[in-house]
């Protein structure tokens, strides 16, 4: 038997403990057995492992071998600019694996979020007396005095009990308060939901207890809840992954064509270092350096756009994972909900009434908010000048319908008997100028019974078997809506009435229903999901009613939705979970931690991109599970915070679809300047491989290549990366999980169509400047010699004109390049500005001809180029076209 199946006395006998609680002694024995009650971290590799774990993965190592090769040249063949190659190369690897190490940290952050809940001193009772105690040494057998307002600092066994109600919503999602009481509760398997337990994190609304502690630490509910989240890992994007995936072939293939060609060369009779610094050549030109900073910059613009609408970006990667999400599983309080409970309907008087409207004097409608307003357990609170009430979610919307309609005036109260599990009602006695007068709210099972006539128009009336008929249906409709459903009655009460008979012969005067309001922007913000191709799906620990009727009310349930329960899900299968997520309309209700934790698992292994939206302290393993977390930013926990990628500043589910929008622009946006960035490998390559295979002067030096990776390339890649999302983005299905970032068309595009065009303008350029003074073929030139400088420059001038030629060619795979707004992304201007500016200063300032190997162009030079850059336009805009054209005779699928 679990503890809450328990007599008060057997959980006391069951802990060695009594209502007088432990001695002292008795007490530091258990502290040094069980540990201090906080929450505890996992075990972490050290933070030195991390880090160097940033500069040693796969892409670091290729670099970090080239840079380690120009060196040895520089060593053995000085002046030919390798140790300043080497030294950029250093340099980007810094750059990135800095950067990667502090996203790290974000995790490490989750811990404080959740040890901030619990509060700092407990009142205990050590050997009769109550003492004030740091949490820390609270042990299990302690016994602890809670009333309203306090946080609940360990997991407890309540042993005596006075109107006592608790929030749950960090741990259930539950936005009701729950009555708690001593007895046991042997209907109830799962502690969360035991109504005899009081679990570490909550909070109590009303009433005061003394409660027996059972579970410290990372023992009570709570710290399992934060043991699974420190565990469930931080999973890499999916553009994380394929970036990895990206990096690893470039690099293979790098490196594989560098060891190739340096045997090619050996075998054609070049010397050692020609063939060396050859080898180097090609894996600099096929390694693109400028990838990860420019991903890492243009991921960084997107997410201060995400920002601008609401959305703050805690985790990069998230930005481009939350567009590839296909299936969005969201909390309902506080996140589909507003988290606040409203008085939804009244019934009075045989009918369906307007509580907005003011009621007549004496009428049922009146006299049921006159017990609203005087039946309950709120305390008021001075807030910046202004009186709050404060205490159970319900009952403050009760009292501000009644002040709504001006009943602010409130009698006095004298007495009290208050709610419990087992009566499910409470009575306020108050004292009026007429004597006195008994208030009594509660489910109306229980306040029925107790009602001998009901208030009606024309006063006072029997209360018949029709007319209690007619508030059960009532009952039944507004509980079939998902409200919650209370009674109201009243009835004088004489000085010398028995205290016993005070609940007796009671006049009801109505219903209301409560619910806790859908938001108003929500609907829309489904519906759009819907013709974005994303599906949204329920996960609450409310009530399965109430989660349906909400579901509906908002669009994500039609009218045979597929409804599992927690106590359903716990019977599962694995595998009969995934056959289950197949249904079109599914929701789940009354579900844990765990069990949030579960269903995302299962639709990752479905192949689904998973968004989680949650905002209490049970949802933070899940947050962390999914592929991207989105926490509410105003009304959700620290810890909910801390554990997501993406917090949302308005806590506005609409706003889920505009960064959704900016996701899915960041997959097609990298893809642009992918193109780009490659594009210019070929002609880098290709140089080396005419020198190798046609013994021609090296026409491009490798720190020339750094100069275009790392330098001219770009400004304007980062401008591509930071392009606007396409109006039709959202009509458009999710991409698909496996859909490549380096797919065919990508490969084809830049490798085989563009990159010939600029190799072959290149050459052209390098050959222009050799022929038109004077060189023949088969003669040497020293690296220093003025026309081999002039011919190099000219090679890499030719790669910066043609490269400002395709940025605007980048700009859509299909759509020609004046066809957008030129206007809408004023980056491209000015990466086009500082691409002119860089290479104009290379070539002609004295700085840059030192550093670069580069010699002042004539004019004819440049002005050769420019209908290379035509040329490059025009046939782009013939793909296009021709592209275009064939996808518009293709048959919709």
């Amino acid at each position: 038997m679990k503890i809450h199946h328990f007599t008060t006395d057997q959980a006391l006998a069951s802990l060695r403990s009594s209502a007088q609680g432990l001695d002292d002694a008795e007490a530091r024995r258990r502290l040094a057995e069980y540990g201090p009650n906080r929450v505890e971290g996992l075990r972490k590799t050290p933070a030195i492992v991390r880090l160097l774990r940033e500069f040693t993965h796969f892409f670091a190592l290729v670099l970090w071998l080239a840079a380690a090769l120009a060196l040895v040249a520089e060593a053995n063949d000085p002046g030919k600019s390798m140790a300043t190659l080497a030294g950029a190369i250093v340099g980007v690897i810094i750059v990135n694996g800095v950067f990667s190490y502090w996203q790290q940290f974000r995790a490490e952050r989750v811990l404080a979020a959740l040890a901030r809940l619990l509060p700092h001193q407990a009142r205990a009772v050590r050997a009769g007396e109550a003492v004030l105690l740091p949490v820390a040494e609270l042990v299990p057998g302690d016994v602890i005095l809670v009333e309203g307002g306090d946080d609940v600092p360990a997991d407890c066994r309540v042993i005596e009990a006075f109107g006592l109600r608790v929030n749950t919503a960090t741990l259930t999602g539950e936005s009701l308060a729950r009555a708690r009481h001593a007895g046991p509760s042997p209907e109830e398997d799962d502690p969360v939901h035991a109504r005899n337990l009081l679990l570490a994190g909550t909070s109590v609304i009303a009433g005061d207890a003394r409660a027996l502690v059972f579970a410290t630490g990372m023992d009570t509910q709570f710290g399992r809840i934060a043991q699974l989240t420190q565990a469930t890992g931080d999973e890499p994007s999916p553009l994380q992954l394929e970036i990895v995936r990206l990096s690893r072939v470039i690099a293979v293939l790098a490196t594989a064509l560098g060891v190739a060609f340096f045997l090619v060369g050996h075998a054609l009779g070049l010397s050692f270092w020609e063939n060396f610094v050859f080898a180097i050549g090609i894996i600099v030109a096929m390694v693109p350096e400028g990838l990860l900073p420019t991903l890492t910059l243009s991921l960084a613009f997107a997410a201060q756009r995400m920002a601008r609408r609401n959305a703050l970006v805690r985790h990069l990667p998230a930005v481009e994972t939350l567009g590839a999400a296909s299936i969005i599983c969201a909390d309902k309080t506080g996140t589909l909900t507003e988290n606040r409970m409203s008085v939804e309907r009244v019934f009075a008087d045989g009918a369906y009434v307007d509580h907005r409207a003011r009621a007549a004097r004496g009428s049922a409608t009146a006299c049921l908010l006159e017990t609203a307003r005087h039946c309950h357990t709120l305390k008021f609170l001075t807030v910046n000048g202004a009186v709050e009430p404060a205490g159970d979610p319900m009952e403050i919307a009760l009292v501000q319908a009644a002040q709504a309609l001006g009943l602010e005036d409130c009698l006095p109260q004298i007495d009290e008997i208050p709610f419990d599990a087992d009566r499910r009602r409470m009575s306020t006695l108050h004292q009026g100028p007429q004597g006195r007068v008994l208030h009594c709210k509660g489910a109306l099972e229980a306040v029925l019974p107790l009602c001998t006539t009901i208030i009606t128009a024309g006063g006072e009336a029997p209360l018949d078997d029709a007319r209690r008929a007619a508030l059960f249906e009532a009952q039944q409709r507004m509980a079939a809506d998902g409200l919650r459903v209370l009674a109201f009655a009243h009835r004088p009460v004489a000085a010398d009435t028995p205290r016993e008979r005070w609940e007796s012969a009671l006049a009801v005067s109505g219903l209301v229903g409560l619910k806790d309001p859908p938001r108003a922007e929500v609907p829309d913000a489904i519906r759009r999901c819907h013709a974005a191709g994303i599906r949204v799906v329920m996960i609450t620990g409310d009530h399965p009613a109430t989660a349906l009727a909400i579901a509906r009310e908002i669009g994500i349930a039609g009218a045979e939705p597929r409804v599992v329960t927690g106590d359903e899900l716990r019977h599962l299968s694995d595998t009969q979970l995934q056959l289950v997520l197949d249904a079109p309309d599914l929701l789940f209700a009354r579900v844990g931690p765990e069990q949030k934790l579960r269903v995302v698992n299962a639709f990752r292994r479905k192949g689904h991109v998973v968004a989680v939206t949650e905002d209490g302290v049970n949802d933070a393993p899940a947050l962390k599970a999914a592929d991207i977390g989105i926490a509410m930013g105003m009304r959700g926990t620290d810890v909910a915070r801390e554990a997501a990628d993406v917090v949302l500043l308005d806590d506005n589910f609409a706003s889920i679809v505009s960064a959704i929008e900016e996701g899915r622009t960041v997959f097609d946006n990298v893809r642009k300047f992918m193109t780009y960035i490659l594009t210019s490998n070929v002609p880098e390559i290709v140089p080396y491989l005419a020198f190798v295979l046609f013994r021609i002067p090296l026409p491009l030096t490798v720190i020339q290549i750094l100069a275009v990776d790392l330098g001219t390339d770009m400004l304007p890649a980062l401008a591509l990366g930071a392009e606007k999302p396409d109006p039709v983005v959202m009509l458009q299905p999710p991409r698909r999980p496996n859909e490549r970032l380096l797919d065919w068309g990508l490969v084809v595009r830049a490798f085989l169509f563009l990159g010939p065009i600029q190799a072959a303008a290149a050459l052209g350029a390098f050959f222009l400047v050799l022929y038109g003074e004077g060189w023949s073929y088969g003669t040497a030139l020293a690296a220093s010699d003025p026309l081999y400088l002039r011919a190099t420059t000219a090679c890499l001038a030719a790669i910066v004109v043609m490269q400002i030629a395709n940025v605007l060619e980048c700009r859509h795979p299909l759509k020609p390049a004046w066809s957008g707004n030129s206007g809408t992304n004023r980056l491209i201007a000015w990466g086009i500005a500082f691409e002119i500016a860089l290479i104009l200063a290379i070539v002609y300032t004295p700085w840059g001809q030192l550093a670069f190997g580069t010699a002042a162009l004539p004019a004819e030079i440049w002005l050769a180029l420019l209908p290379c850059a035509l040329v490059l336009i025009g046939l782009e805009e013939l793909r296009k076209a021709a592209v275009y054209r064939r996808r518009a005779r293709r048959p919709p699928a």
